[in-house]
């Protein structure tokens, strides 16, 4: 197994997030995957304000939630996002998060992006911002 780059972010859940059973509503979660990786992404210095200063943007493709327990108002979690190493032209993280009062799991969930170029074309290799990203942290490049 190689080398694993990990973010763990925590959230406090509003009011605003549970629907009329006073559980997490659970679109809500996409926000919490975003913010896992906008976490990671300040962390490891691959943000999406970094990917965008090289011109090239990062659409999630796919996502895939499995919900396991309920979460409620006021509770905290803990979004633990992990960068999953690709050759292609692609960033995959998987995704934990937990109930900080007794660290149970409550959500699993994967999300794939794809490298574009500002006139939304694919690439079909990854950018080279993207393998100095790699090399920086000591991932495999070939």
């Amino acid at each position: 197994m190689g080398k694993q780059l990990i973010d763990r972010k925590e959230i406090t859940i509003r009011f605003s997030e549970v629907d009329s059973m006073a559980i997490v509503w659970h679109g809500n979660y996409v926000k919490y995957l975003e913010e896992g990786r906008e976490s990671f992404g300040k962390r490891f210095g691959i943000s999406y304000l970094d990917i965008y200063s090289n011109n090239i943007m990062a659409p999630v493709v796919n996502m895939d939630i499995s919900f396991k327990r309920q979460v409620k108002y006021g509770e905290s979690i803990i979004v633990e996002t992990e960068y999953i190493d690709q050759k292609a032209a692609k960033l995959v993280f998987n995704y934990r998060i937990f109930r900080k009062e007794d660290n149970e799991l409550v959500a699993t969930a994967t999300t794939t992006q794809v490298f574009i170029d500002m006139d939304f074309e694919m690439l079909l290799y990854p950018p080279e911002f993207a393998l100095d990203w790699k090399r920086k942290m000591g991932l495999p490049v070939a």
